[in-house]
C-alpha cells in the first residue's frame, strides 16, 4: 500500500480524464491528496476507450483511494476559463498546494493527430492549436497557480513537456517547439518563484502506452514488453511514479529541472 505522504493536501491535475493525466491523478490520490480532475470535455475519457465521462472518472478515483475529488471542465487556452477552474477548485476543496499541468498534446484544432505536423505542411489553424494547447495553456495555468501559492509561500508546480523538446522529430516540429517552450518557461518560472519556496519542474515523458498513443500509431509488439529491456514503450505507471518525487518530500529542494522519463533513450545533457 502506498504511504499517504500527501494526506490533506489539495491538488489539481489538468487533462486528467484519461492517459497520463489519469495516472498522475491516481498517484496523487493514492498519496492522500484531495483532487480536482480537470478535462476539456465531459466525454473526453471515452475518446480512446479509457472511461466514460470526467464525472465518472473523478468518482472512481475517489472510491478507489478514499479521497475527495471533483471534476472540473475548462478550456485552458482561455484565461477567463482558467480562472474559473482555479476558483472552483479553491471554493470546493481549499487552497491549491500541488498543480500538475498535463493538458496539451499533439491534437490539432480539427481533431485527431495532426498529419503531417511538420514545419512545411501543417496548416495555420493547426499550428495555433498545438502552440495554444501546449505552451499558452502552460503559461496561463502556471500564472494562475503561482499567484495563489505566493501568499502562502509554498507550493509545487509540475508541467508536462516531452522528450520531443530535446530532439528534432520528423513530422513533429511544431509540437516539439511548443514543448521546448514549456521547458524553458518552467525553468524561468522556477527562478522567479524561488523566494516563495515554490518548486517548478517539468516531467518529459517519452513514448508511453496510453490509449491515445496506441490508438493513433502502429506499434512494434516487441516494444510492448514490460521488463527485460529499456528499449520499450513505458507504462503510464512508470511515468506517473515520478510525480511522487516532484510533489512529495523528496522534491522539496528540487526546482527548475526537466526530467526525461524515457528509459535512457536520450542520454546527454540538456
Amino acid at each position: 500500500m502506498t504511504e499517504r505522504l500527501l494526506e490533506g493536501k489539495v491538488a489539481l491535475v489538468t487533462g486528467a480524464g484519461r492517459g497520463l493525466g489519469r495516472a498522475f491523478a491516481e498517484r496523487l490520490a493514492a498519496l492522500g491528496c484531495a483532487l480536482a480532475v480537470h478535462g476539456r470535455r465531459e466525454t473526453g475519457p471515452a475518446e480512446y476507450g479509457e472511461g466514460t465521462t470526467l464525472t465518472a472518472t473523478a468518482a472512481a478515483i475517489a472510491e478507489t483511494h478514499g479521497v475527495r475529488t471533483i471534476p472540473v471542465l475548462g478550456d485552458l487556452t482561455d484565461g477567463a476559463a482558467v480562472e474559473r477552474v482555479f476558483e472552483t477548485v479553491t471554493a470546493e476543496l481549499g487552497p491549491l498546494e500541488i498543480v500538475v499541468h498535463n493538458a496539451g498534446g499533439d491534437i490539432a484544432a480539427e481533431g485527431g493527430k495532426p498529419d503531417p505536423n511538420d514545419a512545411v505542411h501543417i496548416k495555420e489553424i493547426d499550428v495555433r492549436a498545438v502552440l495554444d494547447r501546449n505552451l499558452l495553456s502552460t503559461i496561463l495555468v502556471c500564472q494562475a497557480a503561482a499567484k495563489r501559492m505566493i501568499p502562502s509561500r509554498s507550493g509545487r508546480i509540475l508541467t508536462i513537456s516531452s522528450v520531443a523538446a530535446f530532439i528534432g522529430r520528423e513530422q513533429a516540429s511544431i509540437y516539439a517547439t511548443a514543448k521546448a517552450g514549456v521547458v524553458h518557461y518552467t525553468r524561468c518560472l522556477a527562478t522567479e518563484l524561488r523566494p516563495f519556496d515554490i518548486t517548478v519542474n517539468s516531467l518529459a515523458p517519452g513514448d508511453t502506452r496510453t490509449g491515445r498513443f496506441l490508438g493513433t500509431r502502429t506499434v512494434d509488439p516487441e516494444r510492448l514488453v514490460e521488463e527485460g529491456t529499456l528499449e520499450r514503450i513505458a507504462t503510464v505507471d512508470e511515468v506517473a511514479r515520478v510525480v511522487e518525487f516532484f510533489a512529495g518530500p523528496l522534491g522539496a529542494f528540487v526546482s527548475g529541472q526537466a526530467l526525461r522519463v524515457d528509459g535512457g533513450g536520450q542520454c546527454w545533457p540538456g
